[in-house]
């Protein structure tokens, strides 16, 4: 099962940015006047990249094969079974093996921790003859699970559980016959492990870079006017 976790406030201010661009950018070519109009192209263009990439694309990706994580330039794809530990500060550090790599998105502040811890702790009314109202023990156990949780560790605890699961599937999994040695029959051999076989694997973001290079023509373009 695909599951997609962003950041809510960076993904809908992302969206307003790109509304407001793109009313500006029509505004643009409908009442274009040369360099002041470029110009003006250019910083809307550069703005509106640096939104795209660090908005609108960072998010964590769990697949049914492993968690890809999209940072602002960059794509990082562990597979499940590579995944080693996951940690939560002020934003996700997910690590394989020797290498790491930190979620630009979810992450958590200060605040939002203290408004977690607030929501686990009981509701206190104040008062002498006043009363807590009692909790049903489905109420008590989600505000137990929850206190002091934020969404990003909400979304860390899904990672770390569909790796464990991953690994225990693949711990069950019986493994095939060896094939037979070449040297004659009953010996057998296993092949070994290709080199870097369910390793971190990071890569550029085609599309971080397209939105980079537009804004970068933009910007020259305006310069030549």
């Amino acid at each position: 099962m695909k599951q997609v976790f962003r950041s809510r406030t960076a993904l809908a201010l992302g969206w307003i940015w790109m509304a407001f661009a793109a009313a500006n950018a029509v505004d643009l070519i409908v009442r274009y006047s040369g360099p002041s109009s470029l110009t003006a192209a250019a910083v809307l263009g550069v703005m509106t990249a640096l939104v795209f990439i660090t908005c609108l694309r960072p998010a964590i990706i769990l697949t049914g094969d492993g968690v890809l994580v999209r940072n602002p330039i960059r794509n990082t794809y562990v597979p499940w079974e590579a995944v080693d530990e996951v940690a939560v500060s002020h934003s996700i550090k997910i690590t394989s093996g020797d290498g790491s790599v930190r979620c630009w998105a979810p992450q958590t502040s200060a605040r939002e921790r203290a408004a977690a811890v607030r929501r686990g702790n009981p509701v206190r009314t104040g008062g002498r003859f006043r009363t807590e109202p009692a909790r049903s023990k489905g109420e008590q156990a989600a505000a137990e699970a929850l206190a002091g949780k934020t969404h990003a560790d909400w979304v860390a605890e899904q990672i770390t559980e569909r790796a464990e699961s991953a690994k225990r599937a693949a711990a069950m999994t019986v493994p095939p016959p060896a094939a037979e040695h070449a040297d004659g029959p009953g010996v057998r051999s296993a092949e070994p492990p290709a080199a870097g076989a369910g390793a971190m694997k990071v890569t550029w973001a085609p599309s971080a870079l397209a939105a980079l290079l537009a804004a970068v023509i933009l910007v020259v373009a305006a310069f030549l006017a």
